[in-house]
């Protein structure tokens, strides 16, 4: 057991707190994956949000002496972080998804679909033309996807679809942090079971289901426990939101749209459950895996494949 007291007594520097941290973290085998993927970037991040630090820091910081109460909230948070594994971005409030801040809590997934990789590139070159000007959000969550792509993109009005009322309150907090309540819109819905046809049309969705499939479920570790099922878990191959998504998706998007569909380490079971279908799959300079493009001219073709 660490005894928080003897470490703010003996520990005074922020490299003092950097190297111990790192340390703890290595020793007690904690999973990265919720925005760093090391224990010194890890416990870097921990700092900067118990400090309330910006994202760049000069080196010179690191021989700073933390009072007493710095020390102690520093401490806190490596204990959340060993003990209770919780991701990182609930300890400190906040993640970072396409270069943005975004408000984090338990309410939702933390961000970090390769999505954001797609939405910096001005979704090009999969979608032509000039900007999209509405756009689907679907699965939601915190929102980052769509308020990304509504800041990215400012020329786009977005949408920003979840079956859960309590996730979109901390998607509306974000879209206060920012300012694109003229252009971006909640929605409570079970994929497109609110919308209308017709009415509802977009020229671009984009969305990050639930693609987890059971065995993968069973096995995750300690830190994904935290997260919503809800926002994870989709059946046995991963695949019950994403059949859905494919087979609904056509009805809502204009002639010349396109759907951007994330289903992770799912994507082997979609190939295998649709194999006559060619797939466009997207290659991620920055990590991930899974994300298909489909024009909605392929999804009027495929459409009874998804029935």
């Amino acid at each position: 057991m660490i005894d928080p007291r003897e470490v703010t007594e003996q520990l005074v520097t922020v490299r003092d707190y950097l190297r111990w941290g790192t340390s703890v973290m290595s020793e007690q085998g904690v999973f990265f994956g919720h925005g760093t993927d090391n224990a010194w970037d890890e416990c870097l991040a921990l700092l900067q949000g118990a400090l309330h630090w910006p994202q760049a820091l000069d080196a010179a910081v690191l021989d700073s002496r933390l009072l007493p109460a710095e020390r102690a909230r520093v401490v806190a948070f490596v204990l959340q972080r060993v003990e209770q594994r919780l991701p990182l971005p609930y300890i400190t409030g906040r993640a970072w998804f396409a270069g943005l801040p975004f408000k984090v809590d338990r309410r939702a997934i933390v961000p970090r679909s390769p999505l954001a990789e797609l939405i910096e590139q001005g979704m090009q070159p999969w979608y032509g033309g000039p900007q999209p000007p509405r756009v689907l959000d679907l699965c939601a969550g915190s929102g980052c996807i769509g308020i990304a792509a509504a800041v990215w993109l400012p020329g786009s009005v977005v949408d920003l679809v979840d079956i859960d009322p309590e996730v979109l309150a901390l998607a509306e907090e974000n879209i206060a942090l920012h300012g694109v309540g003229d252009r971006v819109r909640p929605i409570v819905s079970d994929l497109f079971e609110a919308l209308t046809p017709g009415r509802d049309c977009y020229d671009l969705i984009l969305s990050n289901p639930p693609y987890v499939d059971a065995r993968d479920l069973a096995e995750l570790p300690p830190e994904f426990r935290h997260e919503p099922m809800l926002a994870l878990a989709a059946g046995e191959d991963g695949l019950d939101c994403a059949r859905r998504i494919l087979r609904g998706a056509v009805d809502y998007l204009a002639e010349d749209g396109v759907l951007v569909l994330e289903v992770g380490n799912s994507a082997p079971a979609l190939e295998e459950a649709f194999p006559d279908l060619a797939f466009t799959w997207v290659e991620l300079e920055r990590g991930g895996e899974g994300v298909m493009v489909a024009t909605a001219a392929e999804l009027r073709l495929w459409r009874d494949s998804f029935r």
